[in-house]
């Protein structure tokens, strides 16, 4: 069972959420609040798997309780549901080291696997908001990965063929049998690049990969 907590200020589609979300299989609400805060004390002593999380909040923003919850509890998965999709919007996300960003006008059914495919492959890569992705990425040079891109790394070609097949959304199971190589395999790849690079989660990766021009949005 996956423990999912909601975080937005707004308190009918917060609870709206929750009663949605409880009809899903797998899914158990545990925590629901308007207060970053109090929910970064639940989180540093209760489980939980998947935190959904709105950006714009009275106390702290969005932006602040995914940088105090890496901190507190780094094995959440971070999940950002928003209606801000500019450029400035989703290079915060990237900064915070947010697992995922989802808009709020999608569907049930998508978040139910946004929320399900974060837990199962560690981010969420919405491909229709690519373009605005690929403007935060030029959006100045100033763009941050959880490391240091002054030093531009290499990525071997079986790295890159993972991180390609990442953003289709296949699984490290997917991958492995589809690269004749081990779930494990793809796992330490995974690691290793997460390493390389200094990203949080993998979606730092790939974001990364797209950064140094590794891989294009276009070619997915």
């Amino acid at each position: 069972m996956i423990k999912v907590a909601i975080v937005d200020d707004h308190q009918l589609f917060r609870k709206s959420l929750a009663l949605l979300l409880s009809t899903f299989d797998e899914l158990e609400i545990v925590f629901d609040t308007d207060d970053g805060l109090e929910f970064l004390k639940y989180a540093s002593n209760e489980e939980v798997d998947v935190l959904l999380l709105d950006i714009q909040m009275p106390i702290i923003d969005g932006y602040e309780v995914c940088k105090r919850l890496h901190s507190i509890n780094p094995k959440i998965k971070i999940l950002i549901l928003s209606q801000l999709t500019s450029k400035e919007a989703i290079h915060k996300v990237m900064e915070c080291g947010a697992n995922g960003f989802f808009t709020k006008n999608s569907s049930p059914e998508l978040l139910e696997s946004a929320i399900k495919k974060v837990v199962e492959q560690d981010y969420y890569f919405d491909i229709e908001l690519g373009a605005v992705i690929r403007e935060a990425i030029l959006w100045e040079k100033k763009v941050q990965y959880n490391g240091d891109l002054s030093i531009q790394l290499t990525l071997s070609s079986r790295e890159i063929e993972i991180i390609k097949l990442a953003c289709v959304e296949m699984s490290s199971k997917e991958m492995g049998d589809k690269l004749c190589i081990s779930q494990r395999t793809v796992e330490k790849h995974k690691n290793r690049m997460m390493e390389k690079t200094k990203a949080k989660n993998f979606l730092g990766v790939v974001l990364y990969a797209l950064k140094i021009n590794a891989i294009r949005l276009d070619e997915l």
